[in-house]
């Protein structure tokens, strides 16, 4: 079943409002209540957002005092209501989100360690998925939502391809794509990758905008990017991809994905 899509959250990580990043953000934000949604935007840097994952964000005693385990802390102190006023803010915003948009500059071939903290600490054991219950991916606890990000290079285009210096920026991009938003169960967007706006003319940083503002006027309407199917990993060897899959796929030329290449050509369709 389709999600429909109501409020969108905006998780913005950028110190400048000045920023290329603050005009994506603030395009979204235009562009998104002009067709009716609710649109709640999250400031990290405004708000001061403490990134650090510690004991502080658990009230009370420890299940454990020992042995410090934060997940498995947190996801008792989520099942009991023990988890910082701050978190406890964000999840909320979240809940009621149906699309969530993670705008943000590429640092070091991820996100900013100030958004990477949000992630660590409000996608919490119990609430975002649940080891013990195997709610993840497919069957993670932020199913029926779609997420996609919204990010900067300070490099041009040609630097990010399969023969540029920095390599593929769909390698780049899929363990944020997959093993963090895929993993508690997203369906994920294709990333809206703006290259080198810095370097770039005036009327090329207002072509990347225009293309951003024409993209989201349809963004109910676009398809998830596609996964592996979790029934086709075998748990009994390792969560490995199930022989059955393997042998259907064999004489396939390229991988079904960039993760779980199979030995394969990556595929060349893009995440």
């Amino acid at each position: 079943m389709a999600t429909v899509i109501k409020n969108v959250l905006i998780v913005y990580a950028h110190q400048d409002s000045l920023s290329f990043n603050a005009a994506l953000k603030n395009a979204a934000v235009k562009t998104l209540e002009s067709q009716g949604y609710k649109v709640t935007v999250i400031d990290l840097y405004a708000q001061h957002f403490e990134p650090r994952a510690t004991r502080s964000d658990i009230t009370g005693e420890l299940s454990d005092a020992k042995k410090f385990s934060y997940m498995q802390e947190v996801g008792t102190a989520f099942k009991e209501d023990r988890l910082s006023h701050d978190i406890k803010i964000e999840m909320e915003k979240l809940k009621e989100a149906d699309l969530v948009i993670f705008q943000f500059p590429l640092y070091w071939f991820s996100m900013p360690a100030i958004l990477k903290g949000w992630v660590d600490r409000v996608f919490a054991n119990g609430f975002a998925f649940n080891y013990a219950k195997a709610q993840i991916y497919d069957t993670g606890l932020m199913s029926g939502k779609k997420a996609m990000l919204s990010l900067t290079t300070g490099g041009p285009e040609t630097l990010y391809t399969n023969k540029g210096l920095n390599g593929d920026m769909n390698i780049i991009l899929w363990p944020m794509q997959y093993g963090i938003l895929r993993f508690v169960g997203f369906d994920v967007l294709k990333a809206q990758v703006s290259y080198a706006p810095a370097m770039a003319a005036d009327t090329k940083r207002k072509s990347m905008l225009d293309n951003w503002t024409t993209r989201l006027k349809d963004i109910a309407k676009e398809k998830p990017l596609e996964f592996i199917p979790i029934e086709n990993f075998d748990y009994n060897k390792g969560c490995q991809l199930s022989e059955e899959y393997v042998n259907h796929h064999k004489e396939d030329k390229t991988s079904p994905t960039i993760g779980q290449n199979m030995g394969k050509l990556l595929p060349q369709k893009g995440i």
